[in-house]
């Protein structure tokens, strides 16, 4: 889906603040505001503008615990075990990806108790094979935000 440097404008202005108002953004970019809107609109149609929302620090909304956790998936049912994983209210990504593992999740805890509770819900689900939890000691770097 191609995106013309104008769109590029936009985007970068909403994903720096998505509470711009459309008349900010016509300044800020020399279109008119009617033009923004527009293109705004278009984009969300065609779901390169997939939402709106507040970036919350999870540690101050008490999430302190984050949690990378390898699993292995067997007898082909990848999809179906990851859709069921990505459905669950503290998982913040799930990736299919290469290597050792099938699946990376990464996901949030307000207690160890919590993420004990998760990785145990994991193995005891069909066609989990084996898991592997990694606590994250400190994060240097967190924004999930598509840069343009």
């Amino acid at each position: 889906m191609l995106i013309d440097e104008s769109d590029k404008k936009i985007l970068k202005l909403l994903n720096e603040d998505a509470r711009l108002s459309y008349r900010k953004i016509s300044q800020k970019t020399g279109l008119s505001v009617g033009t923004v809107i527009s293109r705004i609109r278009e984009m969300e149609k065609k779901g390169i503008i997939r939402g709106y929302g507040a970036v919350l620090d999870p540690e101050k909304v008490g999430y302190d615990i984050a949690a990378i956790i390898e699993i292995t998936i067997a007898k082909g049912k990848l999809l179906e075990v990851e859709k069921n994983i990505a459905g669950k209210k503290n998982v913040y990504g799930v990736y299919d990806v290469t290597g050792d593992t099938d699946a990376i999740v990464i996901a949030r805890f307000k207690t160890r108790g919590e993420l004990s509770k998760f990785v145990k819900s994991l193995l005891s689900m069909e066609y989990v094979e084996r898991t592997i939890t990694h606590v994250v000691l400190s994060i240097v770097k967190e924004d999930f935000r598509v840069l343009i």
